[in-house]
């Protein structure tokens, strides 16, 4: 058996076509939806994502607003700034790239977005809406999974689902989407007895724990289908070690090499066993990574939308 590859691409694409009508209709009735990002710092990796979320704001015709603050910026300078971005009416969405600086402290920072602007998802608020069943914004990256899923006609109802990984960013809320479509849901984590033979049992496995290639063959129930959410960029002893157990990956590596990149990026699956068994995978990259954005856009106007109704 060789699993479809499951093209996230493809269906990242497709979302921004209908998010792009969405926006469409919006300004008809003079609504411009707005998103605020806001960029603490100068993180190498942090720039290059709001500088992507940005790119895709543009072109969608959706307003952008880039708040770039100093390193040394204080919690409460940043707390005010969204305050400020709290009140704008042309702001619909409001996001906090993280990682923040080690001087902020990040919990009253994400308490002070408003809810209705909180495109991230990640208020108590709208954890609490998604956790009860109500309506609210819901973290992008899970919201992504279960559009693969749906768009990829794979049953839920019925289905036994094995999450790894019980993050507040992903596996927690990606569980309780999963168990809101009739799934039967088991999340697992580095405590987990007997790991293997739990995610064996899987109709759809999961693997959302940030280590390079820990899920393989050994884990998948064959015909299973494995949606890897990882994105691990290894680098240096670790890297040596990755070829060294799947030699498969050398060539992309020898391509980034070309490049002057001494890195590979890589799921928390390797594909080379996994693709072996499973009936369907998201790879990396190429999978889940390119939803996120998407997503992202897609919260952006559902605040939109709710918010001018108001």
């Amino acid at each position: 058996m060789t699993a479809k590859i499951i093209d996230g691409k493809r269906i990242g694409q497709e979302i921004r076509e209908e998010v792009g009508l969405e926006v469409a209709r919006l300004k008809d009735r003079g609504v411009v939806p707005g998103l605020a990002a806001v960029l603490v710092g100068d993180h190498p990796a942090s720039r290059v994502y709001v500088r992507n979320k940005i790119k895709a704001c543009q072109s969608l015709g959706v307003h952008s607003k880039l708040v770039a603050l100093p390193q040394e910026t204080t919690t409460a300078q940043l707390l005010q700034c969204i305050s400020d971005l709290n009140r704008r009416d042309s702001i619909h969405g409001i996001l906090v790239q993280l990682p923040l600086p080690g001087q902020i402290d990040e919990q009253p920072v994400l308490l002070a977005i408003d809810p209705a602007k909180d495109v991230d998802g990640l208020h108590p608020m709208n954890a609490g809406a998604l956790a009860l069943g109500r309506e609210g914004l819901r973290p992008c990256t899970p919201s992504g999974v279960m559009e693969v899923l749906r768009r990829e006609g794979i049953p839920l109802q019925g289905a036994r689902a094995v999450v790894i990984g019980r993050s507040n960013l992903v596996g927690k809320p990606l569980g309780l989407l999963l168990l809101q479509q009739h799934a039967t849901v088991t999340f697992c984590h580095s405590r987990t007895r007997d790991l293997e033979a739990v995610a064996r049992s899987a109709d759809i496995l999961v693997a959302a724990v940030g280590r390079p290639a820990m899920v393989t063959a050994d884990f998948v129930k064959p015909g299973a289908v494995v949606v890897d959410v990882g994105i691990n960029r290894v680098e240096g002893p670790g890297l040596e070690r990755l070829l060294a157990e799947d030699p498969s990956l050398r060539p992309r590596y020898e391509r980034n090499r070309s490049k002057g990149i001494h890195s590979i990026l890589v799921g928390d699956a390797q594909w080379s066993s996994v693709s072996r068994v499973a009936s369907a995978a998201t790879p990396v990259p190429g999978g889940v990574g390119p939803l996120t954005i998407a997503l992202l856009m897609k919260n952006t106007v559902q605040a939109a939308r709710v918010l001018s109704r108001k």
